[in-house]
């Protein structure tokens, strides 16, 4: 049953969420930012009442917001300090930099879809998160006018690891991104070094795609 946002106790909802996450995240300070943001208010009204069920739920433009696991993974697994510059590709609803921003120094993050990305920016200064800036995607992946970056996510799925959002990591950089098949891919984490990149897998996940150049065509 879906609850309406007038009977739903946010807070109770996301601190058991929150509990649950707990049991497989380990970084404290990754739960932490995750308790801090309401994530109800970046889904759609009728959505509201299961904002803090453990699942990817639609926000319009066949887009998705991904399930809070994944998101908590995906940050955890990026090991922010809180002094880092990070981009990330695909905003979507703007929940992921609001995370983020949370816990690194500042987040340049990137939507490809005008209406996202005018509807996060919005969203995104009225709760506050003054250290994050919203663009819209030009031609190149990522954002290089801001490059390099200490940490990169992705969140979107990708047939491989883009030579262009490379380019923008810093040696030493960690990027997370999906990558594998349009419908399936591995969870990967690639650290930037100067002879071969380090290559994690970090398990299975489903995203929607990439669109660019060098990846999957619109």
């Amino acid at each position: 049953m879906i609850l309406t946002s007038a009977s739903m106790d946010f807070a109770a909802a996301r601190a058991n969420l929150i509990k649950k996450l707990s049991t497989e995240i380990g970084d404290k300070r990754v739960l932490a930012a995750m308790a801090s943001v309401p994530r109800e208010r970046f889904v759609p009204k009728d959505l509201r009442g299961v904002a803090y069920e453990d699942r990817p739920l639609p926000i319009g433009l066949e887009q998705t917001i991904s399930q809070p696991y994944i998101i908590a993974l995906m940050t955890e697994a990026l090991c922010l300090t809180g002094k880092e510059k990070v981009l990330e590709v695909g905003t979507g609803s703007g929940y992921q930099a609001a995370i983020l921003s949370r816990l690194s120094q500042k987040v340049i993050t990137v939507e490809r879809l005008p209406e996202l990305a005018q509807s996060a920016r919005r969203l995104l200064e009225e709760l506050g998160y003054a250290n994050v800036t919203v663009n819209l995607a030009e031609k190149q992946l990522g954002w290089s006018p801001e490059a390099p970056y200490d940490a990169i996510m992705v969140t979107a799925g990708s047939p491989r690891v883009p030579e262009d959002l490379l380019a923008q990591l810093r040696l030493g950089g960690r990027m997370i991104i999906p990558v594998g098949m349009r419908y399936s891919q591995e969870l990967c984490r690639v650290t930037r070094l100067e002879d071969k990149n380090k290559i994690e897998h970090l398990g299975g996940c489903r995203f929607v795609s990439l669109i660019g150049p060098g990846v999957w065509k619109d």
